[in-house]
C-alpha cells in the first residue's frame, strides 16, 4: 500500500460514505419531521404532481359541500315554513267550516272572522320571512336554486321554488279572504281545503329535493374521504419504518465517524519511518 501525505484515499472513502449516510439521515429526518415521504417536488417530481392534483380536487369537492349545505340549510327553512302554513290552512279550516253553520249569531261569526283573518295574515307573514342565505322558496317571484353537484361545477341540483304566498297557485287563499258572511265562508272553506292538499303537495317535493341533497352531501363526503386516503398512500410516510432507519442511520453514521478518524491516521505512520 502507498502511503502519501498528500493523498489520503482511505480517508476520502471514508469521508464519501459518511457524506452519503448524512445524506440519508437528513431525508429520513426529514420523513419523521413532516410525516410524509414526499413532502415537496424535489423527493418525488410525478408523485407529488399527482398529489397535488388530487388536492385541488379535494379543495373543489369541499366548495361542493359547502354548496349543498347551504341548499340543505335552504330547503329545511322552507319546508319548517311550509309546515307552518299547512298548519294555519288547518285551523282556517276549522274556522270556515264553523263559519258555514247557519245559525250563527253576528257575533260568533264576526269573531271567527278575525280569527280567520289572523291565520290568513300569518299565512303572509310566514312565507315572507322563509329565507336562508338570500334564498326563500315560498315568497312570490321565488325562482329556486342551484347547488353544485361535482368539483368540475359542470353538474348541479336544481330545487325548484314552491310559492305558498296568499293569492299563489298553491295556496289559493286571496290576501282579502273572509268568512263574515255564509257565502264567504263557504267560498273560503273551499279555497282552504284546496290549498291543503296543494301545500301538502308541495312539501312532499321539498322533502325529497331535500333528502336527494342530503344523499349527495354523503356521497361526496365519502369521495372526499377517499381522495384524501389515497393522496395520503401516495405521500405519507412509514413512520415505524422510517423510526427503524433512523436508528440503523445514527449507527452507521458514529461508525463512518469513527472509520474517518482512523483513516486520517494514516499520515501519521510516515513519521514513524523517519524516526531513527
Amino acid at each position: 500500500m502507498v502511503m502519501s501525505v498528500n493523498t489520503n484515499v482511505g480517508a476520502m472513502i471514508a469521508l464519501q460514505n459518511l457524506n452519503a449516510t448524512n445524506a440519508q439521515l437528513a431525508t429520513t429526518q426529514s420523513r419523521i419531521n413532516t410525516g410524509k415521504s414526499v413532502a415537496n417536488a424535489k423527493d418525488n417530481g410525478a408523485i407529488w404532481a399527482i398529489a397535488q392534483g388530487q388536492r385541488a380536487e379535494i379543495g373543489a369537492l369541499n366548495a361542493v359541500k359547502q354548496s349543498l349545505d347551504r341548499g340543505v340549510a335552504a330547503v329545511d327553512v322552507a319546508l319548517a315554513a311550509g309546515e307552518t302554513v299547512s298548519d294555519l290552512l288547518l285551523q282556517m279550516k276549522e274556522k270556515a267550516l264553523a263559519a258555514t253553520d247557519a245559525s250563527l249569531t253576528t257575533s260568533a261569526r264576526s269573531a271567527l272572522n278575525e280569527d280567520f283573518k289572523a291565520l290568513r295574515d300569518q299565512i303572509a307573514s310566514v312565507t315572507t320571512n322563509a329565507e336562508f342565505n338570500g334564498i326563500n322558496l315560498l315568497e312570490t317571484g321565488a325562482t329556486g336554486f342551484q347547488a353544485l353537484a361535482n368539483a368540475q361545477g359542470t353538474s348541479t341540483l336544481t330545487v325548484g321554488a314552491e310559492v305558498m304566498a296568499l293569492g299563489s297557485t298553491t295556496v289559493s287563499v286571496a290576501t282579502t279572504q273572509s268568512i263574515e258572511t255564509l257565502t264567504k265562508a263557504t267560498a273560503s272553506l273551499t279555497a282552504v281545503s284546496n290549498s291543503i292538499d296543494a301545500v301538502s303537495g308541495a312539501l312532499a317535493r321539498l322533502g325529497t329535493k331535500s333528502t336527494a341533497l342530503s344523499t349527495h352531501i354523503t356521497f361526496v363526503r365519502t369521495l372526499s374521504d377517499a381522495l384524501e386516503s389515497g393522496v395520503g398512500n401516495l405521500v405519507d410516510a412509514d413512520l415505524a419504518k422510517e423510526s427503524a432507519k433512523l436508528q440503523a442511520l445514527q449507527t452507521k453514521q458514529q461508525l463512518g465517524v469513527q472509520a474517518l478518524g482512523i483513516a486520517n491516521q494514516t499520515p501519521q505512520l510516515v513519521l514513524s519511518l523517519f524516526r531513527s
